[in-house]
C-alpha cells in the first residue's frame, strides 16, 4: 500500500520528470515537434497530449466524477506550448492533492468507467501509481521519439529524481 509520505514522492517526481521532458521536446524545432513519426501517437505533441489527457481522467476518477473525455488520443492542447501550461497545472494538482492525503486516504477505494466501457476499482493510492506509472511509459515514447531524430533523451528515472533530490539540485 502506499502511504502518504510516498505519495507526496511519487507527484513530486511525476512533476519534475514533466519538466525535464518538456524541456527537452520543446527546445527542438517546432517541425520536428509536429512531425510524424513511426510512433503510437505519431509526433511529440500528439504522444503528450496523451498522458496529459490520462492524467484528466484519472483525476476525474480520484474526485469520484465523470471525465467527460471520449477517447485516449483526444487531442486537448494543439499548441505544444498551451499543453505545457495546461500540464503544470495538472501536475501542481497532484502535488496539492497527495499533500493533503494521509495513508487512510489512499487506501480509500472508488469505482470508476474506463472510456471502453470496462469497469474498475481502486485505491486512491493504487489511482496515483497508475499516473505516475503511466506518464512514466509514454515518456519511453518521447524518448524513442528523440532517438528517431538523435536527439538528447531526458534522464528522469526515479533514482536520477532522488539523487538530484538529494544534491540539493532540485526542490520537492
Amino acid at each position: 500500500m502506499l502511504n502518504a509520505a510516498s505519495a507526496r514522492m511519487l507527484a513530486d517526481y511525476k512533476r519534475w520528470a514533466n519538466r525535464e521532458t518538456f524541456a527537452i521536446v520543446m527546445a527542438l524545432p517546432s517541425d520536428e515537434i509536429y512531425k510524424d513519426r513511426v510512433s503510437l501517437f505519431k509526433n511529440f505533441a500528439r504522444s503528450l497530449n496523451h498522458t496529459y489527457v490520462v492524467d484528466l481522467i484519472w483525476q476525474a476518477h480520484i474526485e469520484g466524477r465523470e471525465h467527460g473525455i471520449a477517447a485516449l488520443n483526444a487531442v486537448t492542447h494543439p499548441e505544444i506550448e498551451d499543453l505545457w501550461r495546461a500540464q503544470q497545472e495538472l501536475d501542481d494538482w497532484y502535488i496539492d492533492w497527495a499533500a493533503t492525503q494521509t495513508d487512510d486516504s489512499l487506501s480509500r477505494e472508488k469505482d470508476f468507467s474506463l472510456i471502453g466501457g470496462n469497469t474498475g476499482r481502486m485505491s486512491n493510492g493504487e489511482m496515483l501509481m497508475h499516473v505516475v506509472n503511466h506518464n512514466s511509459y509514454h515518456r519511453g515514447f518521447v524518448a524513442d521519439l528523440l532517438t528517431q531524430m538523435s536527439a538528447p533523451r531526458p534522464s528522469v528515472d526515479l533514482p536520477v529524481y532522488k539523487r538530484k533530490l538529494a544534491e540539493g539540485a532540485i526542490r520537492a
